[in-house]
């Protein structure tokens, strides 16, 4: 799952090259919810089938070593902020009629991309320090 998380992270990064703003917000999202449930799966937890899964891993925090719970308020948070932008990035605002597109700027893809690089050096310090 990591190495899948970090091949999505790498679409964000382009995505935000091509000027595709929302679907880098998208991606990171995507990169987000797949490094952190590899870190459940590191520590034996089956993910929940949910697009935030930061309650898990607040739930779960003492299974993990200190250098990485230390994180996890940040991580949980991390994942609810780019949760709520999941629909909106792809989907825009059907109330409104806004297209994805119009909602989002460089600076949210570079904000988006920036959360998604740090879950996945932290998840990456928890699978690969391991070893």
């Amino acid at each position: 799952m990591l190495a899948r998380a970090k091949a999505i992270l790498e679409e964000a990064i382009n995505m935000r090259t091509k000027g595709l703003w929302n679907l880098a917000v998208r991606r990171s999202q995507e990169a987000v919810e797949l490094a952190l449930k590899s870190a459940l799966v590191w520590v034996g937890i089956q993910p929940p089938r949910v697009h935030d899964v930061g309650p898990a891993l607040r739930e779960n925090a003492g299974m993990f070593p200190k250098e990485f719970a230390q994180y996890i308020p940040k991580l949980a948070s991390i994942s609810r902020t780019l949760r709520a932008e999941r629909e909106l990035s792809m989907y825009g605002d059907e109330e409104s009629g806004v297209q994805p597109e119009a909602l989002y700027s460089d600076e949210d893809a570079q904000n988006a991309i920036e959360k998604a690089k740090f879950v996945l050096e932290q998840c990456e310090k928890l699978l690969v320090g391991d070893r």
